[in-house]
């Protein structure tokens, strides 16, 4: 169900069925903002599932209703989701429905479509940064510029257990990610084929934000 590519060690590709069902489905550009809504919500719920599979566990005692018996407890950090605003915010109810007790925090960049350069306006997490697991959320990882800007921010804020979370990246911004936070794992549905002379990601499927918030 995950692919490795040999180019990008820290890269993971999701190719659950269900999930490359949706991300067609979201690519097409008939699909309404309600449905494009549904399918990212969907879509980031399937991606946690594997994104939390190497969280740590702890056995536990628990009283059935019949007996005393073991089970097991994820141990250690606490959870934290990040998305990157505004179409980052399109994955954190589906992720919070699989893991409710996580704490959401924002960071706000935003890409400067002249240079293609990510602009840093707002940044809120929680204090306890040392103590805390990070999936940092965005639909895509274009150039990478926002991505990695982001990363650098929580790492100035003391967090270093950080994941990266999109449906669509391109080579070009899983290049320059990886480049510059060798330790962050990046998780996405598709690894597209490369970015147009305006960063956008070709197959992609159109600005997420705006399909995400029905804006032009």
């Amino acid at each position: 169900m995950i692919e490795r590519v040999k180019e990008f060690p820290s890269l993971t590709i999701i190719r659950h069925p269900l999930v490359q069902h949706k991300l067609t489905i979201l690519r097409d550009r008939q699909t309404e903002t309600k449905t494009f809504k549904e399918l990212v919500d969907e879509i980031a719920m399937l991606m946690a599932y594997e994104a939390t599979s190497e969280l740590s566990l702890e056995p536990r005692e628990v009283n059935t209703p019949l007996e005393k018996t073991s089970g097991w407890h994820i141990s250690g950090k606490k959870l934290t989701l990040v998305p990157i605003l505004r179409a980052g915010l399109g994955m954190v109810e589906g992720i919070l429905r699989l893991v409710p007790s996580a704490r959401v925090g924002h960071i706000g960049l935003y890409r400067d479509h002249s240079t293609l350069q990510p602009v840093d306006y707002y940044f809120k997490v929680p204090g306890d940064t040392a103590e805390r697991d990070f999936f940092l959320l965005d639909p895509m990882l274009a150039t990478g510029g926002s991505a990695t800007a982001a990363v650098a921010s929580l790492k100035r804020a003391g967090a270093n257990r950080i994941r990266f979370l999109c449906l669509v990246a391109a080579p070009e911004g899983v290049r320059f990610l990886s480049r510059a936070h060798p330790d962050v794992q990046i998780y996405c549905a598709a690894l597209d084929r490369e970015l147009n002379k305006q960063g956008y990601i070709l197959p992609g499927l159109g600005d997420a934000g705006d399909r995400l918030f029905g804006t032009r």
